[in-house]
């Protein structure tokens, strides 16, 4: 009975704790604006909170609704219609979601932080699926095979210390004979769940373009984009410099990757060969003024060639379309695009991205996905507002619902009770003794074990 009352009372702190956030940033409001709403029983607010909690209590809507009818009032096939609607423009949401996020944290820091937009995809593996909705084969770059599954691609905003992931498109592939599956003809093309089947369909380049150009529009306060070599070419710094956006990217060591200097199209390795390196030990070897030309567009950049860490017998490659950015600042300003490799791996090891939804509709998986950002989002600013050193994941723990952590530390107490009444069946100590050995014990512990013993006493 005790774990049963433990379970409810932190079943509540969590719930409470998740309120709070959903209240505080007005997600009702963004999802009616965003055309989720219900004509008539449940509100959406309610729906899209058992969504969110469900990564948290560890615990499937269908587990949790068989345990106790009192925390999901409604039937599963309400909560399956919301998360399977082709009508909620779920890019829309993410983003004013995030939005709403920065207009609480851009105040708090200094004027002359750069803030940047980070753009990267991730494989969303469906290794296992056949029927799923647009599925295509995708290249996995961790295992280097081809595998089933969608490119994630997304974009995200970061200061330096918090990230925020903005909006996403599951790519499939705009190429038909990579493609497993088509799109469903039972969804209306002018709905949003058929824009973004259409979207999916597109290369990656214009997809980027589009997602910055809503974030534009959005009035999201950064000045610069970062993205790697796999996004970096002459016209994809061309476009993101018309959007009103500085580029610093990694650029692809190739014979192939060109670039105007000294009145002449050379390849960056050229460039380097022919150029004079800076002496000793510097954070960089060279830096060249060059321009990027294509269609007829000339524009400049400054090229950064740094010293690769794992190799000192090679290089890496930054390209600035901001020439008045010092080498030092390129370099300084591109490590933020890190940020979005731990969002990554977070999503994936703790917010159940990918494992929680099974569903073959291409809606439901983007809705999906979008939970799992807004997860992300409320433990980023937990983080930032507890100033410490914890991460993401252990704050994803302490979020999570407590009671497996509570039994293993009420099971240790036993122990040590049991212990304790054997030493005074078989021994001379006096009861007062044995308690100051118990302190003493206790005490020797780690302050982590320390607390939680407290806690459970």
């Amino acid at each position: 009975m005790n774990i049963v009352s433990q379970n409810h009372i932190f079943g509540e702190q969590l719930s409470s704790k998740i309120s709070c956030f959903l209240e505080e940033f007005h997600v009702g409001k963004i999802l009616k604006a965003c055309n989720a709403y219900k004509v008539r029983g449940f509100s959406v607010s309610n729906v899209f909170k058992v969504a969110f909690e469900n990564a948290f209590r560890n615990k499937s809507f269908y587990q949790q609704e068989k345990m106790d009818s009192s925390v999901i009032p409604f039937a599963k096939d309400t909560f399956y219609r919301f998360m399977n609607s082709s009508c909620v423009n779920w890019r829309k949401f993410t983003l004013q979601l995030g939005k709403s996020i920065i207009q609480k944290i851009v105040p708090l820091t200094n004027e002359n932080r750069r803030n940047v937009l980070i753009i990267d995809d991730s494989l969303l593996s469906r290794a296992r699926s056949k029927n799923v909705e647009l599925l295509a084969k995708v290249f996995d770059h961790v295992e280097h095979k081809y595998t089933r599954g969608f490119r994630m691609l997304t974009l995200g905003w970061s200061d330096g210390n918090s990230f925020l992931p903005l909006s996403h498109c599951l790519l499939s592939s705009a190429n038909r004979v990579n493609r497993l599956q088509e799109s469903s003809d039972k969804i209306d093309s002018r709905s949003n769940g058929g824009k973004q089947r259409k979207l999916a369909q597109t290369k990656a380049t214009v997809v980027m373009q589009k997602l910055l150009a809503e974030a534009k529009s959005m009035e999201i306060p950064a000045r610069y984009v970062l993205f790697d070599t796999w996004f970096c070419s002459p016209s994809s710094l061309v476009q993101v410099k018309e959007l009103g956006f500085d580029a610093i990217a990694m650029v692809k060591k190739s014979e192939n990757s060109h670039f105007l200097h000294d009145e002449r199209m050379k390849s960056v390795m050229a460039i380097f060969r022919q150029s004079k390196k800076r002496p000793g030990c510097s954070k960089y070897l060279l830096s060249v003024e060059a321009a990027v030309v294509k269609e007829g567009k000339t524009l400049p950049v400054k090229l950064v060639f740094v010293r690769n860490r794992s190799n000192p017998k090679d290089y890496l490659i930054l390209v600035s379309t901001d020439t008045c950015l010092s080498e030092e600042d390129i370099i300084q300003t591109y490590g933020k695009r890190w940020n979005i490799e731990v969002f990554f791996k977070i999503c994936k090891s703790f917010l159940k991205l990918g494992k929680e939804s099974h569903a073959l509709s291409y809606d439901a998986m983007t809705s999906h996905v979008s939970v799992v950002f807004a997860r992300y989002m409320m433990l980023s600013l937990e983080q930032r507002r507890n100033v410490d050193k914890r991460s993401i994941g252990e704050l994803f723990y302490l979020a999570y619902d407590e009671l497996q952590d509570l039994r293993y530390l009420d099971a240790l107490v036993l122990l040590l009770k049991e212990l304790i009444a054997t030493v005074k069946g078989k021994t001379f100590f006096m009861e007062k003794e044995l308690d100051m050995m118990l302190d003493l014990f206790l005490e020797n512990l780690p302050n982590l074990w320390n607390k939680c013993l407290k806690r459970c006493a």
